[in-house]
């Protein structure tokens, strides 16, 4: 029985262990991506006030989610003021790029795009720190299981 409670506590050790390295490269990729990401952001150094916000966050630059939320809901109300669907711009035509109103109307969808995919990945992010920070707790705590373990063994005739 004591070589069997060693080895099973080995092998919470090893897991718990697993689970710690694993829950630190979550943290780091989650951290070192959202850092990317706001960089980028601030390199484009745009303000939410470009976009036509007023009120409080006007001054902002575009460089979170939050921010990121604001300016596509923005660019969303503007594009629909051209044309609330894209059947509609056309209105039974089809794409013409020499016309202003449908090219203004897939510029404000392009940027539109970037802007609530900026968002999203922001939230990935978010999620990859969280799943890391919990997988660092569940690690350490399934290591100090294993370390118990593998004391009461080594104390057991």
């Amino acid at each position: 029985m004591n070589k069997m409670m060693k080895k099973l506590s080995i092998v919470i050790l090893v897991l718990g262990a697993v689970a710690l390295v694993m829950g630190i490269a979550f943290v780091y990729q989650g951290v070192s991506k959202q850092a990317l990401l706001t960089g980028i952001m601030k390199q484009e150094n745009v303000k939410l006030s470009a976009l036509g916000v007023t009120g409080s966050k006007a001054n902002e630059i575009i460089d979170g989610a939050e921010t990121a939320q604001i300016a596509g809901d923005t660019v969303r109300g503007h594009r629909h003021s051209i044309a609330p669907t894209y059947a509609d711009l056309l209105a039974g035509g089809k794409f013409d790029p020499t016309n202003p109103k449908d090219l203004t109307y897939a510029q404000a969808v392009n940027l539109e795009n970037y802007l609530y995919l900026g968002v999203l990945s922001f939230g990935v992010t978010t999620i990859a720190m969280a799943a890391g920070g919990f997988m660092i707790v569940v690690g350490l705590a399934i290591g100090a299981i294993g370390f118990i373990l593998f004391r009461l063994a080594r104390m057991s005739p």
